[in-house]
């Protein structure tokens, strides 16, 4: 926590502003390490930047001293969150800010992590390097609230995400696309920023969905496909299964199809047999503390109504976004409707500021 002594100036917000900007940009992509930033300035000016490396290393505290040209003696550090203080596969990133001689330390909060929480501040002290904490503190919280959920209740952070037209329909046999262009770009950017995606048997079967990232030069960070199919209903001819490979499908089931099971394994899919819950679904919680204990920390939903339903009913969202087009679809043959407003509104925050995008507008909740 920040003490009285903790003053900050306008450019310490600054540097730190920037520090948090790095750190976001990285978020979601560095596995099991919290996405840092770091800023290095000496003599009022920046001389080093670093993140954290994909998949959590190196830190960014090392990157930036690695990338600096310059005499890092008596220079002032930026950092989001309190470097680590501990040997694991990198050496400690305190013992390389002693190294350097940097003179002081400025970070925004406390590591959640028991093995570094509060210990660097005393250490770097003890070496004579002035320290501050507490800078920007409410944005760091905001920027580490995935990690905070990943570390304390072992989850995975989820997002889910629903496109809907003017009049509430989330799918119409005669119109394939409900949002605009802008709306489809951002869905592709959560993707980017996600671990896995997970869907239902049924969307997987209407839509034939492809379930990766169509950003330009992004493709390589499409997100692991997670499929729900209690009775290995899955089209054996859908683009997920075609385009199955060892490690980018995991299908959770609960069924004895022993023919329909050992295609889909010889395809390279990961089979997970899966309990129901009293309501005869496959039980979400325990899927959720599954896909953690493999690796999954941000965790996409783009499921339909039902699998929207159950969601939003067992409260597993943290984040949800609601993209809505002003068209109205036709309501005429095959056509699903979105009936969870009332659970979305009672259990979940509507945000007070809500972005409009070219046409549609999104609509963004949280828990």
């Amino acid at each position: 926590m920040s003490t009285k002594k903790d003053k900050f100036t306008n450019q310490d917000k600054n540097f730190m502003k920037l520090a948090l900007n790095l750190a976001n940009a990285r978020r979601g992509l560095t596995g099991d390490n919290p996405s840092v930033g770091c800023v290095i300035v000496k003599n009022d000016k920046i001389i080093s930047i670093g993140q954290t490396g994909y998949n959590g290393r190196p830190h960014a505290e090392h990157n930036a001293i690695s990338n600096c040209l310059d005499n890092l003696k008596d220079s002032k550090m930026y950092v989001t969150l309190e470097p680590c203080n501990h040997y694991g596969k990198t050496p400690p990133c305190t013992k390389n800010i002693i190294k350097n001689k940097i003179g002081e330390v400025y970070y925004a909060i406390d590591d959640i992590d028991l093995k570094v929480k509060g210990k660097s501040y005393s250490i770097l002290k003890k070496n004579n390097i002035k320290v501050k904490r507490g800078l920007l503190k409410k944005d760091a919280i905001n920027l580490y609230r995935s990690y905070s959920i990943n570390r304390k209740k072992k989850l995975p952070y989820v997002i889910g995400k629903i496109a809907l037209s003017n009049n509430n329909l989330i799918y119409s046999q005669f119109s394939k696309r409900i949002t605009d262009q802008i709306s489809d770009k951002l869905t592709h950017y959560l993707r980017f920023k996600s671990d896995a995606i997970l869907i239902s048997s049924k969307t997987l079967n209407i839509d034939n969905p492809k379930l990766n990232c169509r950003l330009n030069g992004y493709n390589k960070f499409s997100p692991k496909r997670i499929i729900l199919d209690s009775n290995l209903k899955i089209d054996l001819k859908s683009y997920i299964v075609k385009s199955t490979i060892k490690g980018n499908t995991i299908i959770f089931y609960n069924s004895n199809n022993s023919i329909k099971m050992k295609t889909l394994k010889k395809k390279g899919a990961t089979l997970i047999k899966s309990n129901k819950d009293k309501n005869k679904n496959l039980d979400l919680k325990k899927i959720l503390k599954k896909l953690y204990s493999i690796g999954i920390r941000n965790l996409l939903v783009e499921g339909g109504d039902e699998l929207t339903k159950n969601f939003l009913k067992k409260r597993l969202f943290n984040e949800f976004y609601m993209f809505k087009s002003p068209k109205n679809l036709p309501k005429k043959n095959k056509y699903l409707d979105f009936t969870s407003f009332s659970i979305l509104n009672d259990k979940y925050s509507r945000l007070k500021t809500n972005s409009k995008l070219a046409n549609d507008k999104l609509i963004i909740y949280k828990d």
